[in-house]
C-alpha cells in the first residue's frame, strides 16, 4: 500500500498561491489515481476536486476550482502537486491527498473510492 505525506501548507493572503506536493512511498504513484480532497472547519465530509489518473494521466477538477487550481504529477519525485491560485477566504482549510491502485476517475470522487490517505496539511486564507 502506498504512503502518502501532504507538504506545503501555509498561511496566504487572499489572492495568493500555495503549491501543496504530496510525496508517495512505498510504490509508484505513477500506477495510482491520486485526488485531492478538503475539508472545512467543523465539517465531517471531505469534497474531492480534483484527480489524476494513472497512466495516462488525465485530470479532473470541479468547476469551484477550475481555472484556480491545478493537478500535476512528477513520476521521477514521486510526488503529485496542486498549484493553487487565487486563494479566497472561503476555500476550505485542510486539504488530503488519497491513492488507489486500482480507481480509474471520470468525475466526481468520494472518499470511499481511495485506499491510502495522507495526514493533510493546513491552510489558511486570511489578510
Amino acid at each position: 500500500q502506498v504512503q502518502l505525506v501532504e507538504s506545503g501548507g501555509g498561511m496566504v493572503n487572499p489572492g495568493g498561491s500555495l503549491r501543496l506536493s504530496c510525496e508517495a512511498s512505498g510504490t509508484s504513484l505513477a500506477y495510482h489515481a491520486i485526488a485531492w480532497f478538503r475539508q472545512a472547519p467543523g465539517k465531517e465530509r471531505r469534497e474531492g476536486f480534483s484527480f489524476i489518473n494513472r497512466s495516462d494521466g488525465t485530470t479532473y477538477s470541479l468547476d469551484s476550482v477550475k481555472g484556480r487550481f491545478t493537478i500535476s504529477r512528477a513520476n521521477a519525485k514521486n510526488t503529485v502537486y496542486l498549484q493553487m491560485d487565487s486563494l479566497k477566504p472561503e476555500d476550505p482549510t485542510v486539504y488530503y491527498c488519497a491513492g488507489d491502485p486500482d480507481l480509474y476517475c471520470l468525475d466526481n470522487v468520494l472518499p470511499g473510492d481511495f485506499s491510502s490517505w495522507g495526514q493533510g496539511t493546513r491552510v489558511t486564507v486570511s489578510s
